[in-house]
């Protein structure tokens, strides 16, 4: 059983977060049956919709036999107990606790694991209060002692939990700020995948590579460990193009912190390329969802590429209305191979700082020059000019500058 809550100003944002509130359930292996919705004033302080809705969503689940309630909003750890007192029958599950429990399923690396473990303890420690294995902590002569040192002694347990947690993903935020250092030293550009979820991503990474380097499926969050893979320029020489995490309307901030070292992945990018479903009806608030968590991030200085995925699923008006809304964003179709359009933006995003540049070196120094240049430059070309070799290459800005001083180039 669905609910939907939110402001009287934003009917149209329920209706559209319910729906997104399904897609989640259903990725969760849950059938929903029914749902109901409830535009407020002001939120209930006690049980977030009041106590009329709260009946009738008993009544519901009862006709509908039901055994889990979600709410489309994150329930405090009051409201949380109170619903649980006012629903003895059925489950309550809040928005937050769904997509953590989504996350939980489909971690397949340690360190995703280690993120997601931290996100839902974070997440309990403030409602141990509201569980029933407590309940027996009620008012009245011998009962309090107990139930105190139990509830004490989960509290104690999370927290020494969450430190070793956050020890554990240290380490593995420096082994990754490592490797990110040594592909920094590397000259490969680097790219990052970045967008709402089930927009694509993975299946355009397997364009742009052709090949299979990521799992992709139709469903929400369907992968979660960054991916990275080369991919090659139309100029010539390799991109490292990286998919990240999708992202979704009011993502939990507990996710966020615990997912943190994966997302300095889009922060440590030469590009951000952000794609979009084009056939998605909700692709504006989607497009505003996906600018606000980049927002959050250290993104203001990287060049943007927009693209709009799945445009073979649009015709006619539909597609030139797209176009005309949106003329500085690729409309392709990743799933039909069609990301020709899209890799050249990229391309020439990079160019800002990855310039395109030659440099001739004496035939007899050829060895020497190459062996520098490797360290410093990606070589797209090597040729023979008269008597020198003429190298084609693709160099950052700093080591251009570097190089000049070094071989004499201008």
């Amino acid at each position: 059983m669905l609910v939907g809550v939110g402001p009287k100003s934003q009917t149209d944002v329920i209706k559209s977060s319910l729906g997104e509130l399904k897609r989640l359930t259903e990725t969760a292996g849950a059938i929903v049956v029914g749902e109901t919705t409830q535009a407020l004033a002001r939120f209930h302080p006690g049980t977030l919709v009041g106590e009329g809705k709260v009946a009738e969503i008993a009544g519901m689940c009862a006709g509908l036999r039901a055994g889990t309630v979600i709410f489309d909003l994150e329930l405090s750890p009051a409201q949380q107990k109170n619903l649980e007192k006012a629903l003895p029958k059925v489950k309550i599950v809040d928005r937050t606790r769904l997509i953590l429990h989504i996350f939980a399923r489909r971690a397949r690396t340690n360190e995703g694991s280690l993120q997601v473990e931290l996100a839902q303890l974070s997440y309990m420690l403030p409602r141990l209060t509201g569980i029933r294995a407590f309940s027996q902590q009620a008012g009245g002569i011998g009962t309090r002692g107990p139930g105190e040192r139990k509830l004490e002694y989960e509290k104690r347990h999370i927290q020494y939990r969450m430190k070793h947690l956050r020890v554990e993903l240290e380490r593995v935020r420096a082994s990754r700020r490592l490797r990110r250092e040594r592909r920094a030293s590397v000259p490969v550009p680097q790219i990052a995948l970045v967008g709402y979820t089930n927009v694509g991503k993975s299946t355009l990474l397997n364009a742009l590579t052709g090949e299979l380097a990521a799992y992709a499926d139709d469903k929400l969050f369907a992968t979660l460990d960054p991916t990275a893979r080369r991919v090659r320029l139309p100029s010539g020489g390799w991109a490292v193009v990286t998919d990240t995490v999708g992202f979704i309307q009011r993502l939990p901030t507990s996710l966020i912190a615990a997912f943190r070292s994966t997302l300095e992945e889009v922060e440590a990018a030469d590009c951000l390329l952000v794609v979009h479903d084009a056939a998605s009806p909700e692709l504006e608030a989607q497009r505003q969802s996906v600018d606000a968590t980049l927002g959050d991030l250290a993104t203001a200085g990287i060049p943007r590429v927009e693209a709009l995925n799945k445009a073979d699923r649009l015709e006619g008006p539909a597609l030139r209305d797209l176009a005309l809304r949106h003329p500085e964003a690729a409309l392709i179709s990743a799933a039909a191979g069609d990301v020709g359009a899209v890799l050249a933006r990229v391309e020439e995003a990079l160019s800002a700082r990855w310039l395109l540049r030659e440099l001739d070196a004496p035939a007899e120094q050829a060895g020497a020059w190459t062996a520098r240049l490797y360290e410093s430059a990606q070589i797209l070309e090597r040729k023979v000019v008269g008597d020198k070799i003429r190298f084609r290459l693709r160099v950052t800005a700093e080591n251009w500058e570097r190089l000049g001083r070094l071989f004499g180039a201008n």
